[in-house]
């Protein structure tokens, strides 16, 4: 059921008793015993004339859909619901950004042996990305990750994820190979033309320079796709 505020009944924080408010609970008892729209209600900090930071949070809740939603939300979808003006939404989108950075694995000197491995280090951030990020691992000669970094964002073509951006980094890094990977935002990683197009000028480049490519996995919703594996670097 939609939360009903426009009775004029709408409880107020400092209408409901100090021991049961969002932050004095969660300053007694810890955030695991607050509801979802306590845990928000403390992030908003304030609601609005007509609504308390707990029934603004409610009502988020609900034109987002569930919890679920806030892993893909925009700045924009925020700041049209009534009530979440920018410097709110931004607090959420930051709050966001740290509990999914937390709960991404270390990449520091992990050692990929196949596309298995390289997917379960880069599945959580890529699967729920709205456009296309092209993200390049640099390994040692153990493969080992060194570094990692976000070459493009936006739909892959070759003419934007161009060899001079992914070889010029593996370089500064002194790296001995590299492993290419981008998600496609409708969760089927199967290839595109442009994909397999990018993927061969890379080889070449990579060749050329001694830096070998050592992959190119599409990430999906809980699926991937090496393009080496499925014979695509014959």
């Amino acid at each position: 059921m939609h939360p009903d505020n426009t009775t004029g009944s709408c409880v107020m924080l400092r209408d409901i008793p100090a021991a049961e408010r969002p932050r004095e609970r969660m300053e007694r008892f810890g955030p695991t015993a607050l509801s979802n729209e306590e845990l928000l209600a403390v992030l908003l900090r304030t609601g609005t004339k007509q609504e308390s930071a707990l029934a603004l949070a409610g009502r988020m809740l609900y034109e987002i859909g569930d919890l679920r939603g806030l892993k893909s939300v925009s700045l924009e979808e925020l700041t049209t619901i009534k009530g979440i003006g920018s410097a709110k939404a931004l607090l959420i989108l930051a709050g966001l950004e740290l509990g999914r950075r937390i709960a991404l694995p270390p990449l520091n000197r992990v050692a990929v042996r196949s596309p298995k491995d390289v997917a379960d280090v880069m599945m959580e951030e890529l699967r729920y990305h709205t456009q296309e990020h092209f993200v390049c691992l640099y390994l040692n000669t153990k493969n080992q990750i060194i570094g990692k970094d976000t070459v493009f964002i936006g739909s892959l073509n070759s003419s934007v994820v161009h060899p001079r951006e992914v070889f010029h980094k593996a370089i500064r890094r002194s790296s001995a190979s590299v492993i290419c990977l981008h998600n496609h935002p409708s969760g089927d990683p199967i290839p595109s033309k442009e994909d397999i197009d990018v993927t061969r000028r890379l080889r070449e480049a990579g060749k050329i320079l001694g830096i070998e490519l050592l992959d190119h996995v599409i990430i999906g919703d809980g699926r991937f796709y090496s393009l080496k594996e499925k014979g695509h670097f014959i």
